[in-house]
């Protein structure tokens, strides 16, 4: 079997290749067919290449110990290097090996051929080529057309740490590593909502059938029909939410029908409840952990949709005029807010929305830092303003907290000019104030887009 021998070049300082190193290395090539002890005991061996890729010293004529050098080999690709070279990096693999007994040292490699003194490796001989470099000069780099992803695998096997990769790569490498977390994440969050295993529980074949009508759209024409009318009802929903609030009956002269809008409001209602909730209960009675349905936050996000439908219904039932059941019912208008969680069952079936709420779940630190610098610079600006402006007679900074309502809306560049600056002064630092809000609300634009943009896509 044919196998390459890589060897270091030697150049005199004017560029040119030196007589005697060629000539050695020559040698030594035509040595390396003998077996055994020969390919130590050779004046011209390996050993002796005269190349500060490989070794230090220049010793030619010299016979030098075996276990002096050794003969690497990566995926049918062999390199020479010297033990004081590889014992230069003892947390390395081959580190480690160049300093270990023979006995151990098959812990460490595929295989090895001691007599020759040369150890075997099932690894990319590409990759290595990386690793060789970080030998010979002490600098990792990663070239763009490398996979950083299996880089960081093959280098994990070396024993080198990925903190050794040269600033110049750093930023290349760490990129693509946040994408390989978000693809563990989306594997991780797939995991928690992947399949349903029925083996072993009561109607197995029905409960499949019924499982994948309700949870994977694309599993056939009847499930994207089912998942097609689930939006449809949350649309529905939505729309006579908002309709509800108004009096259409007055603004549109509908009182004269036969029938009053808001009997066909509650109706729609009603009809988009029952669908919300059989569909809740075909999910809840299918699944065989029902502790786990139960804390996930889509499961939860429904429950909370239809809850306050049932609790108003309830509360107006048992309406008898005491003081206790209207304040109940005041309870229970706020708590028809909560129908406006209706809107985010839609990311149950919107890739768009599951990617947002991916997003903000793996962009937390970042969001966590842009709250933290537009706290301290509301802060800042606040106190200023307030000191500059209060004293002026028609001044609209009475207050410190209201200061920071105008440094909020201004760093937000909302501007709602209920407060604003008088003085010079103040408009100057207006300016400023509104600048720098610019600025720290841009930072962390390119970080949350890109998180983005690999969830949408994973997704997809």
């Amino acid at each position: 079997m044919h196998s390459d021998v890589h060897i270091g070049v030697h150049m005199d300082p004017c560029g040119h290749m030196d007589a005697d190193w060629l000539m050695s290395s020559t040698m030594s090539l035509t040595s390396s067919s003998v077996a055994g002890a020969e390919l130590y005991s050779d004046s011209s061996s390996t050993a002796s290449l005269d190349s500060s890729v490989f070794f230090s010293e220049t010793t030619t004529s010299c016979v030098r110990d075996p276990l002096d050098f050794f003969t690497i080999n990566v995926g049918g690709s062999r390199y020479v290097l010297s033990q004081e070279l590889l014992a230069s990096y003892p947390e390395t693999r081959l580190g480690k090996l160049a300093c270990c007994s023979r006995d151990s040292a098959l812990e460490l490699c595929d295989d090895a051929d001691f007599l020759e003194n040369e150890f075997f490796f099932d690894r990319n001989s590409q990759t290595f080529q990386y690793v060789m470099n970080y030998y010979r000069t002490g600098h990792l780099h990663v070239r763009e057309e490398l996979c950083e992803i299996s880089f960081l695998q093959e280098i994990e096997y070396w024993g080198i740490d990925e903190l050794r990769i040269n600033p110049c790569c750093r930023e290349r490498y760490y990129r693509r590593k946040e994408q390989k977390e978000t693809l563990d994440v989306q594997r991780e969050f797939e995991a928690d909502d992947g399949d349903e295993d029925f083996v072993g529980a009561a109607c197995p074949a029905l409960r499949r059938r019924l499982w994948d009508l309700l949870e994977k759209p694309d599993s056939s024409r009847a499930a994207r029909t089912f998942g097609s009318l689930s939006i449809f009802f949350v649309v529905v929903s939505v729309i006579n939410m908002v309709l509800i609030s108004l009096d259409l009956g007055e603004d549109f002269g509908m009182s004269d029908v036969g029938f009053g809008a808001p009997v066909l409001f509650d109706a729609l209602e009603y009809v988009c409840v029952v669908w919300f909730t059989g569909e809740l209960t075909l999910r809840f009675l299918c699944v065989r952990d029902k502790c786990r349905f139960s804390r996930s936050i889509p499961n939860v996000i429904d429950l909370l949709a239809i809850l306050p439908f049932y609790v108003t219904l309830a509360v107006e039932s048992l309406h008898g005029g005491t003081t206790e059941l209207e304040n109940m019912g005041r309870v229970v208008q706020v708590l028809r807010l909560l129908r406006s969680l209706r809107m985010l069952k839609l990311g149950r079936h919107l890739t768009g929305l599951k990617s947002l709420g991916m997003t903000i779940a793996q962009c937390y630190e970042e969001v966590g830092l842009l709250l933290l610098f537009l706290g301290v610079s509301i802060s800042i600006f606040a106190m200023v303003v307030f000191a500059l402006e209060h004293d002026i007679p028609t001044t609209t900074f009475t207050s410190v907290p209201a200061a920071w309502w105008w440094a909020t809306t201004s760093m937000t560049t909302v501007g709602y000019g209920d407060i604003r600056p008088d003085t010079a002064v103040g408009k100057v630092l207006a300016f400023l104030c509104i600048l720098s809000g610019i600025l720290i609300l841009a930072l962390p634009i390119a970080i949350i887009n890109d998180r983005f943009s690999t969830c949408y896509f994973t997704l997809r």
